[in-house]
């Protein structure tokens, strides 16, 4: 990725753009700001979600949030590894482990070889656990 200088403008808003905001659109490229610290403060000219299909991150700007017609809401908090997931539902990781198993409740298995579960998909089971 090229290096920003500190006269880089956000292609949004047109101020310059420090490190700590720096990010590029993954639909049109351009450059904008999207604080990326807690501590430091920061504008946010666009988002960041979790793309559920291929699992990463999707950087867009809000030009382009407003072409697609739909907004894009940060969806991270919504994916659980499998002891976070286990812990939402009240079950061990075994067991839920088992779950995903047997089909029980959706879930991905990443290529080191985790589990992780949509926060949705779980209380689902959880709603139906018990039920025959």
């Amino acid at each position: 990725m090229t290096e920003i200088s500190a006269t880089d403008p956000c292609w949004i808003c047109s101020e310059a753009v420090e490190p700590h905001t720096e990010s590029y659109c993954n639909a049109c490229g351009r450059l904008f700001h999207l604080n990326q610290r807690e501590d430091l403060p920061g504008r946010d000219c666009g988002t960041v979600s979790l793309s559920e299909t291929h699992l990463a991150l999707v950087f867009m700007c809000s030009a382009c949030l407003e072409e697609a017609g739909e907004t894009v809401t940060p969806t991270l908090e919504a994916v659980l590894d499998l002891s976070e997931a286990a812990q939402t539902a009240g079950m061990s990781e075994a067991d839920l482990a088992q779950a995903a198993a047997a089909g029980r409740v959706p879930h991905r298995r990443t290529a080191g070889g985790s589990l992780l579960f949509e926060r949705e998909a779980v209380e689902a089971l959880v709603r139906t656990r018990g039920r025959t």
